[in-house]
């Protein structure tokens, strides 16, 4: 197919224009449409298997395992976990995050960086820090302590990044008519983070949920502690299974909660002028708590983690540093990261093209579908697949096929939310203008808006790679005998209380974190325009 060039003035002298065809990119939607389809029905296989377990199990076996006080329980360990952990995550992340972007504290950009340093460090790295620096810490109190320790970056970035782009002329406004400054931040400036404070909440909420290791540490028993006990004691049993599902309503119950406590208000500049920010408000007296409460909690959350990890470093000497274990785990490691990264975004490409590109009611529910599926604990997902594998495609069973499938289902989301940035930047008019010169849709798709979203999508990966790194529940619960990566050689020396030997495996996987902490500190900074 040829571009045309048509007349479009009517007198001597009159501008020409070449109008191209009328056949546009969206000519790859069938295929991309087909495409996002598949992968979100692959997506919901966690949602599917449980039901059908539900189904297959039948009522009465249904509720004797669901309620029963061992379940009860579990719920009266998840409601005072967050119930405990998420005022503290925001009670600390709004203040250190006001601190460290509206006063004048010496070294602000320093110590906005320390804040987020515990997000290289996996939660439960903190848990073995902790318990090896205090033995007898376990129970509640450990795992709100560590939790709090290790999520509250998760709030404060959001809330940071909030904080840098208000329109401070409310505030000016407030102040104006004789607020004091405690009350124009709890009437003017509060009600502005609420967006921020109920997404990362619910990004904190879902990780309690979700995590593992830690809280086997301290021994505080939850859902995703109890599924893998189960699963360990009894392989896939009903119980097991069932325990799974009510994780999984406890899952879509917190993304319930954020939409209602979320609301429909929007606060956004809407009147000319140009975006300035507000002078930094002195601390005076207060310059030496504040430089407390964050030396402090840089001390706590960053410090007793790595003076405890070198300190098993230099009692276990240069025995720990076995080049035949941790040289394998690592290749792994990183060979499991680098194949998932770009399978999670190669299966992400669809869907977020499919967002910019064709946006409408169904191509949204496909795009929340990815989003709910994602937020499932990775027990979950592990457990969806040993049963599928072992009833219907044994030969998968324990492969890397089901570990890589696993990293997908998990880690999708943080793909889609990189590639959609960088495709609502790629002009749709470069797409039609290679399509004019003859080019196939996918053609033009592959070469030019691709291209043009691969910072993105790179991003996309890193973030997908790095948070393969410290996934330790679906590894453990999937990988091939044999096969270790760093957080399952980890998992395996610190359950044996040989804390020496799991120190190296604990070093490597910051060091391999610590680029994602950088890349998520300089986003939410570009983001907020600063």
């Amino acid at each position: 197919m040829t571009a045309s060039v048509q007349e479009t003035g009517r007198g001597a002298g009159q501008p020409r224009f070449a109008v191209f065809p009328s056949r546009r990119p969206g000519s790859v939607g069938p295929g991309m449409s087909g495409a996002a389809l598949l992968v979100t029905l692959g997506a919901c296989l966690p949602i599917g298997f449980i039901v059908w377990v539900a189904i297959q199990s039948g009522w009465p076996l249904v509720s004797a395992l669901v309620f029963r006080p061992r379940v009860g329980e579990l719920l009266v360990n998840t409601f005072l976990l967050v119930a405990f952990t998420l005022p503290l995550c925001i009670l600390f992340s709004v203040g250190l995050a006001w601190i460290t972007e509206r006063s004048n504290l010496p070294g602000a950009r320093i110590w906005s960086w320390l804040v987020v340093a515990p997000l290289a460090i996996p939660a439960f790295v903190h848990s073995y820090a902790w318990v090896s620096f205090i033995p007898s810490l376990n129970g509640l109190f450990a795992a709100v302590l560590v939790s709090t320790l290790a999520y509250v970056p998760f709030l404060y970035l959001p809330v940071a990044a909030t904080l840098r782009r208000l329109d401070p002329s409310l505030e000016e406004a407030a102040a104006s008519l004789g607020h004091a400054p405690l009350a124009v931040f709890i009437k003017v400036v509060v009600p502005q983070l609420r967006l921020a404070i109920c997404g990362g909440g619910l990004l904190v909420a879902l990780h309690l949920l979700a995590e593992f290791g830690l809280y086997v540490m301290v021994r505080f028993d939850t859902f995703t502690t109890a599924i893998v006990a189960q699963f360990q004691s009894a392989y896939n049993g009903p119980a097991a299974n069932m325990l799974a599902g009510v994780l999984a309503l406890c899952c879509f119950t917190f993304l319930g909660l954020e939409i209602l406590l979320r609301g429909r208000e929007r606060y956004a500049r809407v009147g000319s002028g140009v975006a300035r920010s507000l002078p930094a408000a002195p601390l005076r007296v207060w310059t030496a708590p504040a430089l407390t409460l964050c030396a402090g909690w840089v001390a706590l959350a960053v410090g007793v983690p790595i003076v405890t990890l070198f300190g098993w470093l230099l009692h276990g000497g240069t025995s720990v540093w076995n080049a035949g274990e941790i040289a394998p785990a690592v290749f792994e490691t990183l060979l499991f990261a680098g194949v998932g990264a770009v399978l999670a975004t190669l299966s992400a490409l669809p869907i977020a093209w499919l967002s910019i590109r064709a946006p409408g009611p169904v191509q949204r529910m496909i795009e929340g579908l990815n989003y709910v599926v994602g937020s499932l604990p990775g027990v979950v997902v592990a457990l969806a697949l040993v049963t599928i594998t072992v009833r219907i495609a044994m030969p998968l069973y324990q492969t890397v096929v089901t570990v890589l499938l696993a990293y997908v289902l998990l880690f999708l989301p943080r793909a889609i939310v990189s590639l959609r940035a960088s495709l609502a930047q790629a002009p749709v008019e470069l797409e039609q203008a290679a399509a004019s010169l003859g080019r196939s849709p996918l053609n033009a798709l592959w070469t030019v808006t691709v291209r043009l979203a691969a910072p993105g999508a790179a991003a996309g990966m890193a973030l997908v790679a790095l948070g393969i790194v410290n996934e330790l529940t679906a590894t453990q619960m999937l990988a091939p005998n044999g096969a270790r990566t760093l957080a399952t050689a980890f998992w395996a020396h610190s359950s044996e209380l040989d804390y020496a030997a799991a120190a190296p495996y604990a070093l490597l996987m910051i060091i391999l974190s610590l680029p994602l902490t950088g890349l998520l500190h300089a986003q939410t900074k570009r983001r907020a325009g600063s």
